[in-house]
């Protein structure tokens, strides 16, 4: 069974677990990351979820996503799940998440990296990833419009391309 390290609104830790997947209490929220991964075109790899997978069934995400386990940090969680799901090796060290959005119960730590591999060297967990492809912008917007992306607000998706080569929100 995994667990969830529990944290307060100020994201200190609460030194309590949760079973993944339990309702939360109010004041417990838990961590989740994804890891957007653009190729050297500006593409991002998007992932098709399998139909049979809890939470948006069939959909297309972002490269990679997931739950932080019980004594995990966000970068290692993230490390975690991309070998998992995509089976890549990524290098985050000294790498901080570009964003955090808050959700109901809790934090979702955002990850932008440049990579240059090809589809084919990936190895797709068969439990949550039905495919991988390259989109655009332009092709993630439009998926979202006709129902077969993940609903993410389209100034997200727009933040994720527009940081693929910056950190912070100044221009430099």
């Amino acid at each position: 069974m995994e667990l969830w390290d529990l944290y307060d609104e100020d994201r200190k830790p609460l030194n309590r677990t949760k079973p993944r997947g339990s309702v939360l209490e109010p004041g417990e929220y838990h961590y989740v990351v994804h890891v957007c991964l653009f190729n050297p075109k500006g593409e991002l790899l998007i992932q098709q979820r399998q139909p049979f997978k809890k939470g948006w069934p069939g959909l297309w995400d972002v490269s990679v996503g997931g739950s932080v386990l019980a004594g995990e940090t966000s970068r290692e969680a993230a490390i975690r799940e991309t070998m998992e799901e995509i089976g890549l090796s990524i290098d985050l060290t000294s790498i901080r998440p570009h964003l955090t959005v808050n959700f109901d119960v809790g934090f979702d730590d955002f990850y932008i990296l440049e990579s240059d591999f090809e589809i084919s060297s990936l190895t797709l967990q068969e439990e949550e990833v039905r495919a991988a492809r390259w989109a655009s912008l332009e092709e993630i917007l439009m998926m979202i419009d006709e129902g077969d992306f993940i609903p993410y607000y389209s100034g997200l998706i727009h933040f994720l391309f527009e940081n693929i080569k910056a950190y912070g929100a100044i221009i430099k």
